[in-house]
This record gives structure tokens, C-alpha cells and sequence, in this order.
């Protein structure tokens, strides 16, 4: 009998009620060593059809976010889209309106001084009863500060038992580096979710402007965006996104704060997600510098 017989995809197990946990739990035979060991059995599993390929991918992210920390899967402060303390009800809902996101950091003059995170639901009840009298920062709750550093998988396991899905990301001086959410981590996990943060369909969101010669540019965005923002004509043929043109550009798997430079642009990987970039830097420079 071939070693095959031990791993139950003939074909009348296809029609047995059995979850993904109970078909893994007869992919181990003993203890694995290591992470690595056990990657390489739920590899083993996929190829074998005993997980179909959303589970082996669900899988893998649970071990992924044990090896990242915040700062590798963060909002960037400079795509915060945050309300002023000092708005009327009628101007936050305005821009909750415009920007259709659920949850907001309030700051204080900039955004090193948050003072909590407004709730859309929490604000409509003073829409419906204009209720012109009510302040934003009694609306507000309490803002939840996280390290740069912490483990990903610990502020997951924090998420889910203080049942709050936003926090704020500082630096080791105190400075506001970023946000990050719920849906950042459980993406990782489960794939990508379309909410909130996420807006394929708009350009402007692909691409900030930062200063006269910055921008951060989501990985994701199409070369043909890029050609059109900035005048170019990079071909497509090969790959279809920056963040695609810019590994192959580098030659290897890509490290968060390694930059490559291409004609007069200089990309530099603010993150990374699944040994993919996340987030670019572009800083341009005059012809003659390159």
C-alpha cells in the first residue's frame, strides 16, 4: 500500500461533512518540530487537495502575523484621515460623508495630539436630532495607544478580547507614526477585505502627495495610474502594478527600508505585506542627480 493511503482524498471522502480542522488533524502524524516543519506539512496538504487553497493561504497568514510587528502592516500617518476637535456636527458629518469611513482619530491642532476616535453610528444620533449644542470631544472615545513594535499577533488577541478595532501606532519618542486596525490584521489571515481604508477604484487614494518631490504610493497601484500621474510611459507588459515594477527592479524578496532606484525616481519600501510591498516612499529627483 502506498504511502498515499494515509491522507484521506479518495473519492468518497469528498462527500463526508468534514471541516478543515478534523481533514488537518489526519495530515499529522506526531509532533512537527518546528514552524517550518509544519509549513511544510500544510504545504503538503494543499498540494494534496486534503485544503483547498483559501485554507492553506488562512493557514499560512495565522503563522505570518506571528513574525510581524505593527509597523509592517500600519496606516501610514500621512493616509490618516482625521477630524479637528474644533468641528461643528455638521462639518464631521460632512467629512464622514465625503471620506465614508466608520471610524475617525479626533485631534487637537495636529496629529500628535489625538483625543480620541469618533464613531460615525456615535455622531448620527446628533445629526438626526440636530442637536447644534453637542461638542465632538464628548462623543469621542477613549483613543487605544500601541507601540510600533508590538507583535501583531498579541494586538489581535487585544482587539478581540477589549472588543475595539482601532489603534493609534507610535513611535519610540511618542509621535503618532500611524493607525491600525482590525481589518489590517485579519487581511493577512483571511485576504483582502474591501472596506474602509481600501478603495481601489480611486486613484487619489492610491497616491499622497507629501511634500514638493514625496508621495506614498499604495504597491497596488497600476502602472497605467502611475504613466498618467507622472507623465511616464513604463510599460506593462511584464508586470501590472509599481509595487510589481519596483521587486523586479530590486531582484529579491523586498525589505522594508531598502530603496531602488529607477530612471530619476527613488522608491523606498515604507512596508511590506507577505514578502510583497505594501506601501512605497517616491522621491523625485532632478535628471542630472541620477
Amino acid at each position: 500500500m502506498s504511502s498515499d493511503d494515509s491522507y484521506p482524498h479518495s473519492k468518497n471522502n469528498h462527500h463526508r461533512p468534514e471541516n478543515w480542522i478534523n481533514r488537518i488533524g489526519h495530515i499529522i502524524k506526531g509532533d512537527p518540530a518546528d514552524k517550518e516543519d509544519l509549513a511544510e506539512i500544510i504545504t503538503d496538504a494543499g498540494e494534496r487537495e486534503i485544503i483547498d487553497e483559501d485554507t492553506e493561504d488562512m493557514l499560512k497568514g495565522v503563522f505570518e502575523i506571528s513574525e510581524l510587528r505593527v509597523r509592517d502592516i500600519m496606516i501610514p500617518r500621512s493616509q490618516m484621515v482625521t477630524i479637528s476637535a474644533e468641528y461643528s456636527i455638521d462639518r464631521a458629518a460632512s467629512e464622514i460623508i465625503k471620506s465614508g469611513h466608520s471610524r475617525y482619530p479626533v485631534i487637537h491642532e495636529d496629529k500628535d495630539h489625538i483625543e480620541g476616535i469618533l464613531l460615525a453610528k456615535d455622531l448620527l444620533k446628533f445629526v438626526v436630532n440636530q442637536d447644534k449644542n453637542a461638542k465632538l470631544t464628548d462623543i469621542i472615545r477613549p483613543a487605544v495607544v500601541v507601540p510600533e513594535s508590538k507583535h501583531v499577533d498579541r494586538l489581535l488577541k487585544e482587539f478581540q478580547q477589549c472588543r475595539y478595532h482601532m489603534a493609534i501606532v507610535v513611535d519610540e519618542y511618542g509621535g503618532v507614526s500611524g493607525l491600525v486596525t482590525i481589518e489590517d490584521i485579519l487581511e493577512l489571515i483571511v485576504g483582502e477585505i474591501e472596506d474602509e481604508y481600501d478603495n481601489d477604484d480611486d486613484e487619489q487614494d492610491e497616491i499622497v502627495q507629501v511634500n514638493d518631490n514625496t508621495y506614498h504610493i499604495a504597491s497596488l497601484t497600476s502602472i497605467e495610474n502611475f504613466n498618467r500621474k507622472f507623465n511616464t510611459s513604463y510599460t506593462d507588459d511584464e508586470y501590472d502594478t509599481i509595487g510589481g515594477m519596483v521587486m523586479h527592479a530590486i531582484g529579491h524578496l523586498p525589505v522594508k527600508g531598502e530603496t531602488v532606484h529607477i530612471d530619476n525616481f527613488e522608491f523606498k519600501i515604507l512596508s511590506t505585506v507577505r514578502h510583497s510591498t505594501s506601501l512605497l516612499q517616491l522621491t523625485i529627483h532632478p535628471e542630472e542627480e541620477i
